[in-house]
């Protein structure tokens, strides 16, 4: 049986441990106290007079601070304890503990208190294949202080626990014995800081004062602002509006500061993807555009601050490319791993040209779009220059770094994720369908930023003419007659890798589909092949290749899903299109809290409750995204000039939704909306 997992996050730093707040090595999970990419502790253990200790309850106060009720001992003893333990836990840019024990029993009494700890110092990109770290031990017993370091030339990280009662220190921990009176209470804050240096010169530490504050505060505060800033939902459905504010509040919670940078952007997810990863951030500022529509000028600015400047084999750069990962552990500081930028994504540079178009359309932010007319003229260009690697017009990708460049460099970047309908890899380099949506896309909305903004009618034209080109030329080249779909890719020679896949979905949403083709494409979205029931599988039942638990080749991704259902409005297909906002609904009422990444494919008749797959971060920015972009796609939510245009197609049981407040260049507006089995009365936008 799985181990449940607890987590508290603030931005890049997080705390993952067992359900009595202990952390214990697990060389194949990343379990311990992490910031930027390395593992502050990873062993930290309390015990009572030597045992153990057990959760009675917890209670989940924010994304960033928790609360532990534990006894000693098995779960026999629980009903005549006298003697009880609470661990409130948060984090900020440090990691605080404070452990209060409390004497039940009418007598005094007399405890050894316990915390172990540690700290390996791993990457987390090293976690399943860890190496041994030569770790400095330093005890300071005066400042109730102990002191775990790790050096290596420039890279050097610190964590530093105190203890604000008096303790007894040595190198595996800190002891306290304790005296209770009859219903007496002992009480102490443990405070981790965590201490970055390197070449940047980063310290992270920070004082318990500090972080007290910060946490009643500061985060408070900034939580609330954030939830009262996004539009409040109104619901007929039962625990809709639960999901939507928890959806929020994840959000929030996966928002951090890149090192340099003065602004918050959002990181991909726990708790593999805490950085900045472009293609993570990029799609959940299209998903939210709605709703939190200020992630958007701050990771367009920081992608643009790193858009590749070079022709850089090891980290997979060129000229105009955007960003897929941002790293500052070890492997990236020696260059052990390209992961400090790390360029390996062919779809994160048409996207900023598709996300800077449609943050202005949403906000009327002219002056961004100016600011930023050399970042996007840049990625533009690589589309053509950079993109094109075989000079037959279509995007392309194939790593050159083989020590561990990502393979595949597409939404799907697992290494056997793209296959044919026999299960077999094409070769490189290679050109996946929804590439070419995306290009077609950023070239239209390129096109209409250089005349209404830049100045340029002249490029505008011409990359209207290579828009249209390149429709047509993909419509001839990827459709399949026979299957009537779009291939999943081309291999270097012309062949259409001939896979039925989601990726077809991508093609609606950027509308690069030919019309007398959508309706075809949508009939296969919604058919048994690829619709589970809670959502469009990533590749379709009936090939050689699929693996309904394959993350890839036929597991249910919410955010895949939330541009699906886009695409499918687009096109105006309305049914379908609330079908599927319907299955990822149910998917996250059904399984509660936040979102996971990916679920199994299984038709939901066979299962009846979404199998979650061990290897699915959660929460994940796209997979909370992806609830409010459906939100949105349900209500029909579409900027048309100064004005909200709202045009619903509810799901069926959805019953009456209305969204306040939506921000925008309009103001704030309102929608509302009914399901169709509800009402005859039509919606209305304020």
């Amino acid at each position: 049986m799985r181990q449940e997992l607890v987590h508290v996050i603030a931005g890049n730093v997080f705390a993952i441990s067992d359900a009595q707040g202990d952390i214990e090595l697990d060389p194949h999970a990343p379990v311990g106290l992490f910031a930027f990419d390395t593992r502050f502790l990873s062993h930290w253990v309390l015990t009572i007079d030597g045992e153990r200790i057990n959760a009675l309850s917890r209670d989940d106060m924010t994304y960033f601070e928790t609360r532990f009720f534990l006894v000693p001992g098995a779960a026999s003893h629980y009903v005549d304890a006298d003697v009880s333990i609470i661990r409130h836990r948060s984090v900020h840019d440090c990691f605080h503990e404070k452990i209060t024990v409390l004497n039940h029993a009418s007598q005094p009494a007399e405890f050894t208190v316990r915390m172990e700890m540690a700290s390996d110092f791993a990457d987390i990109v090293e976690v399943g294949q860890l190496r041994e770290r030569a770790v400095q031990i330093a005890v300071d017993p005066a400042a109730n202080r102990l002191v775990l370091r790790y050096e290596r030339e420039r890279f050097a990280r610190e964590t530093t626990v105190q203890s604000t009662a008096p303790v007894e220190v040595d190198e595996g921990g800190m002891t306290f014995r304790i005296h209770l009176a009859p219903g007496g209470t002992w009480e102490t804050d443990l405070h981790v800081s965590l201490t970055i240096q390197g070449e940047a010169g980063q310290d992270l530490r920070a004082g318990l004062q500090s972080h007290q504050q910060a946490v009643r505060g500061t985060m408070r505060e900034d939580l609330a602002d954030w939830l009262d800033r996004a539009p409040h939902l109104v619901a007929e459905r039962g625990g809709l509006e639960e999901t939507y504010r928890g959806s929020l509040a994840d959000l929030a919670a996966l928002r951090y500061q890149p090192l340099a940078s003065s602004e918050r952007v959002p990181i991909g997810g726990l708790p593999w993807a805490m950085a900045l990863c472009g293609r993570d951030s990029i799609i959940t500022c299209l998903q939210t555009m709605a709703f939190t529509p200020e992630l958007a000028p701050a990771t367009l600015r920081t992608l643009a601050l790193l858009q590749g400047g070079q022709l850089d084999d090891e980290h997979d750069e060129e000229p105009g490319k955007i960003l897929a990962q941002l790293r500052y552990g070890e492997s990236a500081a020696f260059g052990e791993r390209p992961t400090a930028l790390y360029y390996g994504a062919a779809d994160t540079t048409p996207l900023f040209v598709v996300l800077l178009d449609e943050y202005e359309r949403w906000s009327g932010d002219a002056d961004l779009v100016r600011e930023l007319r050399h970042p996007a003229r840049m990625a533009l260009d690589w589309i053509d220059e950079y993109g094109d690697l075989t000079g037959d017009g279509y995007v392309r990708y194939q790593r050159r770094n083989e020590r561990g460049g990502a393979i595949n460099q597409c939404w799907k970047d697992s290494a056997d994720a793209i296959v044919d309908a026999r299960g077999r890899q094409p070769a490189f380099p290679r050109a996946t369908c929804e590439l070419q949506g995306y290009a077609y896309d950023a070239k239209r909305r390129g096109a209409r930023l250089a005349r209404e903004f830049w100045g340029d009618p002249a490029y505008a034209d011409r990359l209207e003419r290579e828009a249209a080109a390149l429709k047509d030329r993909f419509n001839r080249d990827f459709w399949l007659p026979q299957q009537e779909h779009y291939a999943l890719a081309l291999d270097p020679y012309g062949e259409p890798v001939d896979a039925l896949s989601s990726n077809i979905g991508h093609l609606l949403w950027s509308g690069i589909v030919a019309d007398d083709r959508a309706e075809a494409v949508a009939e296969h979205l919604v058919g048994s092949r690829l619709f589970s029931g809670w959502g469009v599988r990533t590749f379709a039942t009936g090939q050689r290749g699929y693996d309904p638990v394959g993350a890839h080749l036929g597991g249910v991704w919410p955010s895949d899903n939330a541009l699906i259902a886009a695409g499918l409005r687009h096109y105006r297909f309305d049914v379908q299109a609330a079908r599927i906002a319907a299955g990822i609904f149910d998917l996250a009422q059904t399984l509660g809290g936040a979102v996971p990444e990916v679920i199994a494919g299984y038709d939901r008749s066979v299962t009846k409750y979404p199998v979650q797959l061990p290897s699915a971060g959660r929460p994940q920015s796209w997979s909370s995204g992806a609830l409010l972009m459906l939100l949105g796609t349900t209500l029909g939510l579409r900027p048309t000039g100064d004005d909200l245009l709202v045009n619903p197609a509810v799901p069926g049981g959805f019953g009456r939704l209305e969204l306040l407040d939506i921000p925008g260049r309009w103001g704030h507006s309102d929608a509302y909306a009914r399901d169709r089995t509800a009402s005859p009365h039509r919606p209305r936008a304020k």
